[in-house]
């Protein structure tokens, strides 16, 4: 299906809640789970979710092999981790609720686009700035602002 009829379709009505949580999460809550360190199945779901395998996963969310066999061991991620897998989450729940339907979703954002140097959404956002420049650009195709 074109993007633009996935768009079109998107615009329609957007989802009553996105079914991943950190859309509507309270900020406080987000907060602390991250300072506790998610529990490492989320990374496990996050990686079902994306359909790649745990050791793709744990790299975006910057997770050495070593350091994800010691995570795996003890059951639980890293503060710093956990913001990692957070962030993907987000942006997997933005494009999820974008086009409506987490399949599409999950191959946008593994689609590389001219808007982001031609960087698939998941690599840009390696970093902070990226990540809110994918939020950005999802935000624009939203609105009909195309880049």
């Amino acid at each position: 299906m074109a993007l633009m009829t996935m768009l079109e379709e998107a615009r329609v009505a957007d989802p009553p809640a996105d079914y991943l949580g950190v859309l509507q999460a309270p900020t406080e809550s987000l907060v602390e789970r991250v300072r506790a360190g998610f529990p490492f199945p989320e990374l496990e779901a996050l990686r079902e979710r994306l359909g790649m395998s745990l050791q793709e996963a744990a790299s975006l969310a910057g997770i050495p092999g070593r350091t994800l066999a010691r995570r795996r061991q003890a059951g639980r991620l890293g503060p710093a981790e956990s913001e990692r897998v957070l962030r993907i989450e987000r942006l997997f729940a933005l494009a999820t609720q974008m086009l409506r339907d987490g399949d599409r979703a999950r191959d946008w954002l593994k689609s590389p686009k001219a808007a982001l140097a031609g960087q698939t959404p998941l690599a840009y956002a390696d970093t902070e700035v990226g990540a809110r420049e994918v939020e950005h650009l999802i935000g624009r195709l939203r609105h009909g602002v195309f880049s």
